[in-house]
Order: C-alpha cells, then sequence, then structure tokens
C-alpha cells in the first residue's frame, strides 16, 4: 500500500509565502516523477509542477519564477515553496507520484488527499 501525505497549507496574505510538503509512503520500490496539481471548484485539476527523479523540473507559465518544486529521493519527498502569492492561488493543492511499489512493480499514479491554499487579505 503506497500512501501520500500533504502538509503546509492554509491561509495567507497576498504577496505571502507558503510551503507545501509531500511524503510517500509504503512497500515502495521506486519513485518516478512527483508533481503538484491545484484545482479549484468548477475547473479541471491542472498541473502547477512536476520534478522528475533526475531532478529536471517543469512549472505551469502562471507560476514560473514564484514557485520552486525539489524532492529528496533519499525520503521519498517533494516540497513546493511557493512566493509572492496571489489570490488566484487559491486552490485545493494535490500531491501526486508516479510509484512502483513493491508489490506489483508495475507503474502506477498516487494521489495525495489535498491540502488547501487560501490567499487572501
Amino acid at each position: 500500500q503506497v500512501q501520500l501525505v500533504e502538509s503546509g497549507g492554509g491561509l495567507v496574505q497576498p504577496g505571502g509565502s507558503l510551503k507545501l510538503s509531500c511524503a510517500a509512503s509504503g512497500s515502495i520500490f521506486s519513485i518516478n516523477a512527483m508533481g503538484w496539481y491545484r484545482q479549484t471548484p468548477g475547473k479541471q485539476r491542472e498541473l502547477v509542477a512536476v520534478i522528475t527523479s533526475g531532478g529536471s523540473t517543469n512549472y505551469a507559465d502562471s507560476v514560473k519564477g514564484r514557485f520552486t518544486i525539489s524532492r529528496d529521493n533519499a525520503k521519498n519527498t517533494v516540497n513546493l515553496q511557493m512566493n509572492s502569492l496571489k489570490p488566484e492561488d487559491t486552490a485545493v493543492y494535490y500531491c501526486k507520484a508516479i510509484v512502483r511499489p513493491e508489490a506489483t512493480l508495475r507503474w502506477s499514479d498516487y494521489w495525495g488527499q489535498g491540502t488547501q491554499v487560501t490567499v487572501s487579505s
């Protein structure tokens, strides 16, 4: 069983910063890409940032220069440092990992439960 647990969401004023963290646990053989997505009511979930096991990153245009994704392969964690936050960044943020569990050795997508980020004065 593989689980992803996020932490670090909350309420922040415009221009402020937040750091999201996500830890993958369970019987994991290996992890490929890890990333962050976000979703607002009535809209599709969208990619925010992704990082490969080798450290290559990709960001949504809307967050480039403000958000930074990083990961610790030894700890199976991924972080999202969010700076210069805007009201339009308000959303539920989800962690996703492409994992090969020890039980199956098949690559599968796993998602966290989501954490609310609210940017408001």
